[in-house]
């Protein structure tokens, strides 16, 4: 079944819109709620719950409000945290015994959308099968139990204090941050509250910005999508480094003493060499088909196995869990570190590759330096139709041309968007030049047949 709704993280898209509007958010709370109450085969337990957090978009206050009468109309109780990482949601979710956690946010994307993620009770991300179940159970009519089976709502006055605790038992007791000077920047998003505390209880001197919500200025030049930011930031105040968050702080990015860029991918590779070097890691490393080539090299040269995914922290998930392995992520600055947490943390990455470096003994910049990427060139291109990428002769030839070209020493990759109608143009190589000429000659046939 082609799905309607659910993208490649959850269901995202403009307020007022189709769906991202009061009357789908009821009918979503009660399809998902008459799921969960449908499968609650425990006799003690009378209502399933579920956690209900949400970035500061001030969309979400309606949004709340309509999910949470769909969960009760279905018999389910609701625990209301307000705003909070998505992270943390997947964290409260397991710690409350709920039965699923869901985060009311649009991500890196701009104000005027927004959506929800979906977590199992593991705190995990929802498989295929449980979305295309929603969306099954959404053609249904809404039914109200009984009165007497109704379910209720609290709201969850320590989950600030939970959270914050449990970033903090991740970053080993004998480390601290003493003598370390920081700049976060918190996108006017979901940390603004818990990463400055998180970093200054660790012994971090921290400097904060884009902590500062006001319903609608989250990602506004700021956060990991606006690298430039935190960048004049670091410079300015001469710290040892900086730290980029998105608006739902399940993404970072981060910046050296310098001002250089450190992305994602090249922060799981701080990560994963550390935890070999002291034998800790635990088998390989995971990324996506948009991991940079340079990465994948390295972690040859570290005898350290890789395997790409689908793009999308879910899959990256889904594949560790297979391997058994606990160390993933995408150049996004999504990073799964599962010996420490269920899903992608921005805030716990953080903490793991400051770990790292303190392991290694080495500064942000000494860790990266001898593992430049290759330049990497991304087109978007907007489109108001699906293209079948593989059968399109025209685009298969532009490909096949570039390819060539590159001689096994780059990749081209062409995607459709998870969460945008566009589609993604990557080429990568070790001449920029050479690839942003590829990428636009791509781009350009791509936009030929939109």
């Amino acid at each position: 079944m082609a799905r309607q709704f659910f993208g490649t993280d959850g269901i995202r898209g403009v307020v007022g819109q189709d769906p991202i509007t009061p009357d789908f958010f009821i009918r979503l709370g009660f399809a998902i709620g008459s799921i969960l109450v449908k499968n609650n085969h425990d006799k003690k337990l009378k209502h399933p719950s579920v956690v209900i957090g949400k970035d500061t978009r001030v969309s979400g206050y309606m949004l709340e409000s309509s999910l949470e009468a769909g969960f009760i109309a279905a018999g389910v109780n609701v625990y209301l945290t307000g705003p909070m990482p998505t992270p943390a949601i997947a964290y409260l979710t397991k710690a409350l015994r709920s039965q699923a956690g869901v985060v009311i946010s649009a991500s890196h994307n701009p104000f005027p959308d927004n959506g929800i993620k979906i977590f199992s009770e593991a705190g995990e991300k929802l498989s295929d099968a449980f979305e295309t179940e929603v969306e099954l159970a959404l053609n249904q009519p809404i039914k109200t139990v009984l009165p007497h089976d109704l379910g209720k709502a609290k709201r969850v006055d320590d989950a600030e204090g939970r959270y914050v605790e449990f970033c903090k038992s991740t970053f080993p007791e004998n480390l601290n941050l003493h003598g370390l000077k920081i700049v976060l920047d918190c996108a006017h998003g979901a940390t603004y509250h818990v990463a400055p505390k998180i970093f200054s209880e660790l012994g971090a001197n921290v400097i904060t910005l884009g902590n500062e919500p006001d319903g609608f200025n989250i990602n506004l030049d700021v956060g990991s999508t606006n690298p430039k930011t935190i960048k004049e930031a670091t410079l300015k105040h001469k710290a040892d480094l900086g730290i980029a968050f998105d608006g739902d702080g399940d993404r970072v990015v981060m910046i050296d003493h310098l001002g250089h860029i450190v992305d994602g991918d090249q922060l799981v590779l701080v990560i994963a060499r550390a935890l070999k070097q002291k034998n800790q890691l635990k088998g390989g490393v995971v990324g996506t088909l948009m991991t940079n080539m340079a990465i994948e090299n390295a972690l040859n040269d570290l005898g350290v196995e890789f395997v790409r995914t689908d793009v999308g922290d879910r899959y990256v998930l889904e594949t560790l869990l297979e391997k058994g392995w606990s160390i993933g992520g995408e150049n996004s600055g999504h990073i799964l570190t599962l010996d420490q947490h269920s899903t992608g943390d921005a805030i716990i990455a953080s903490l793991q590759v400051l770990k790292s470096l303190r392991l290694l003994n080495q500064s942000l910049y000494e860790a990266t330096k001898d593992s430049p990427l290759y330049p990497q060139v991304l087109i978007n291109v907007v489109t108001s139709k699906k293209i079948d990428l593989e059968n399109n002769k025209s685009i298969q030839d532009a490909i096949k041309n570039v390819e060539s070209k590159l001689n096994d020493k780059g990749r081209v990759l062409l995607r459709p968007s998870g969460t945008e109608p566009k589609i993604r143009v990557m080429v990568e190589g070790e001449d920029l030049k050479e690839v942003k000429s590829a990428a636009e000659l791509i781009a350009k046939v791509v936009g030929a047949e939109v």
